[in-house]
């Protein structure tokens, strides 16, 4: 009998201990998100073929995000992106993509094991990444369709607001910092309680 290896997300094991923290402050991961680094010149076609494909236009204003359904864009600089889905396949969307854009000059590269992705929610969401991240988080600013890359502790991390109302979020970190930012975002939600 062959041995079969069975994928397993940067932060399988923490399943319970974000489960042990108060309504006010959830956490879960979002393991196996499909991310695909895109290039592409935002004047060309190449950002007219990318839309065919993903179905709307990338975002050419900085930190920020757009996207339709489960899938979006982050603006990472002047031609470059980050494209998430939960939908579609990493290699099928890197290989739609890369086809749409190739023959433009731009290029897409599958990442997606590069990061995983932690959600965050609750009324006190905001305090907890507060302690870690010197960006201005407040609603007025921080709103839905906002990204930035920024550190949040001592991990570097693409933040993403998904409400108006500072109360929900996704994070995306490097797998290797994944458990440190568990960690840290854990203990620093400590304050506001434990159980549900």
């Amino acid at each position: 009998m062959a041995d079969t290896l069975t994928a397993a997300s940067p932060l399988h094991d923490w399943r319970q201990r974000f489960g042990e923290l108060p309504a006010s402050v959830t956490m879960a991961e979002e393991p196996f998100l499909a991310m695909v680094d895109l290039w592409v010149d935002p004047a060309g076609p190449g950002h007219t073929a990318a839309r065919e494909i993903l179905g709307f236009d990338l975002p050419t204003t900085p930190a920020t995000a757009a996207g339709v359904s489960h899938t979006s864009a982050i603006w990472l600089g002047p031609q470059e992106w980050l494209v998430t889905s939960r939908t579609i396949a990493a290699n099928t969307l890197e290989t739609e993509l890369r086809a749409a854009v190739g023959t433009h000059g731009g290029a897409a590269v599958d990442v997606s094991g590069q990061r995983t992705a932690v959600r965050l929610s609750g009324s006190r969401v905001r305090d907890v990444l507060a302690k870690g991240c010197s960006i201005d988080l407040h609603p007025r600013v921080f709103r839905a369709g906002s990204a930035v890359q920024s550190m949040l502790g001592l991990a570097a991390v693409v933040l993403i607001a998904l409400d108006d109302y500072g109360t929900d979020y996704r994070v995306l970190v490097r797998s290797s910092f994944a458990r440190y930012l568990a960690q840290w975002l854990t203990d620093a939600a400590a304050e506001f309680g434990t159980g549900r």
